[in-house]
């Protein structure tokens, strides 16, 4: 049987590579999602086993049990499939898994695929794309899911284990024993398939790597051209069974070579890597850091037009910075001919009782010319804090304003990303102290929220008063007493 000898292919070629992964690395299930199961269980017959169905296979996309590569597989038919094996939350279906259940489908006969192969899939496509928190108005699955409700039978593993010696498309090729055929919807309605013989179509679907189309876009279009290649394959009359799966996963994946290179820290949530930190800008005087500065990205633009030049990423010099108590100068010139020069002062201030310091200026230095930026007054903080900024920059919303006067220079434009300094009170620490950010208080958002919460405040007393100041009649008309005579003349 072609799967047997496909499962110890594939079972042989693993034993090649990394080991499988323990048990031990398998994440705790969450209880809704166990409850999730039971009831797609319980709705099994029902009419609304689909509805419970792609909501178990959406909520576990969070449900990750190991930190192998896996893709998701829909697949649906005109002619009904064997029934699958109910999976546990968090499942990951094994190639032999798949490869036992594709062979029972496809064991004897003819049998036409439609195997509907997106570049990259994930099930964090569907959980962000597919509108399952309510929103179903965006989402972009509409076609599929339609197709999954409507058909005879289906059947939905939410993550096969990938690999990259391994794929769905050659499984099905050594199952129906017939070589696969590329084709889209214009060429299928020019084609005529023998429904006598097996058959394996293949249509390729992109993946979000278009500059001119989003991502959400891109997954719409490919919903609509699986319903027309199946609008032509029901012209035809033909019976076929479909399949939607991703050549590979979206999400990016961690070399397993690099991985066990790695010494093993700890657990962290969902496997996520945990991105290197560059070490942060620093200053020594005297045996000790005088100035620290980090910043995510430090880009800076010659006009509004050129693009931006991330100094961040070069290595500087520091020489001719210098710092003392009372004020800081810190020079970074770069292998590219860029300059960068941070002055900074503190002084006493009475009101406060204590000391700030404050980014007097920024210069930047380019060719022999040199553009010159005053810090505002929100660019300070106390003497022993640091100073953060999620982005710091000289325009739009600008702390840092333009002081230069030539005309070559006056188009510079400084954008520091996640930007923290401090030029002061580091004591010999090679940590920033608690940083000052430059964000307020008081948003304009917050304002507006609370003068028109006190605006609607002020109406509610107002009226409230006005009713409490209604009085009722203390008088009125004695029925067995002469009747009140009001004269009509004048």
């Amino acid at each position: 049987m072609g799967t047997d000898k496909w499962a110890d292919r594939q079972r042989a070629r693993e034993e090649e590579r990394t080991p499988s992964w323990s048990h031990d690395s398998q994440l705790s299930v969450v209880t809704c999602r166990q409850v999730l199961v039971q009831l797609v269980k319980m709705a099994a017959g029902s009419r609304l086993v689909w509805p419970m169905v792609f909501l178990s296979f959406f909520m576990a996309a969070f449900g990750t049990a190991r930190s192998t590569a896996q893709v998701p597989l829909l697949m649906w038919s005109t002619h009904g499939l064997p029934p699958a094996a109910s999976l546990s939350a968090g499942h990951i279906t094994s190639n032999e898994q798949l490869a036992s259940y594709l062979g029972l489908a496809f064991g004897s006969g003819a049998h036409t695929v439609l195997l509907f192969l997106q570049e990259k899939l994930s099930k964090d496509d569907f959980t962000v794309f597919a509108g399952v928190f309510g929103n179903k108005q965006d989402g972009v699955f509409p076609n599929l899911e339609a197709l999954l409700r409507s058909s005879v039978s289906s059947v939905t593993f939410p993550a096969v284990a990938w690999s990259p010696s391994a794929s769905t498309a050659a499984l099905l090729e050594e199952l129906l024993g017939v070589s696969p055929a590329l084709v889209d919807a214009d060429t299928l309605s020019r084609m005529d398939v023998d429904a006598s013989v097996s058959n394996l179509l293949i249509i390729n679907l992109p993946y979000c790597i278009s500059p001119l189309k989003s991502c959400q876009e891109v997954l719409c279009d490919n919903d609509a051209m699986i319903a027309k290649v199946v609008r032509t394959m029901d012209d035809k009359k033909v019976p076929y069974t479909a399949m939607y799966t991703g050549a590979q996963p979206s999400q990016g994946i961690s070399s397993p070579s690099m991985a066990a290179k790695q010494p093993a820290i700890g657990r962290s949530l969902l496997q996520a890597v945990v991105p290197d930190i560059k070490p942060p800008i620093m200053l020594n005087v005297s045996g000790g850091p005088c100035i620290m500065l980090w910043a995510q990205n430090l880009n800076v633009s010659l006009s509004p037009t050129a693009e931006w030049t991330d100094l961040a990423a070069e290595t500087p010099s520091l020489e001719g910075s210098t710092c003392n108590a009372t004020n800081s100068l810190l020079v970074l010139s770069y292998p590219s001919g860029f300059n960068l020069r941070f002055a900074m002062s503190q002084r006493f201030y009475p009101v406060s009782a204590r000391n700030w310091f404050t980014l007097d200026w920024v210069q930047l230095q380019s060719n022999g010319s040199m553009a010159s930026f005053v810090g505002s007054h929100a660019i300070s903080a106390p003497a022993e804090y640091s100073f953060h900024c999620g982005a710091l920059r000289s325009f739009r919303d600008a702390l840092l304003v333009p002081n230069s006067t030539e005309e070559s220079v006056v188009d510079w434009r400084l954008n520091f990303i996640d930007f923290q300094i401090q030029g002061f009170g580091l004591a010999n620490r090679t940590e920033f102290s608690y940083a000052s950010d430059c964000a307020g208080f008081f948003t304009p958002g917050i304002w507006m929220g609370l003068l028109t919460s006190l605006l609607l405040l002020a109406i509610f007393v107002y009226g409230l008063h006005m009713i409490m100041q209604l009085n009722t009649m203390d008088r009125f008309d004695d029925p067995k007493g002469p009747s009140i005579s009001v004269p009509q003349s004048e």
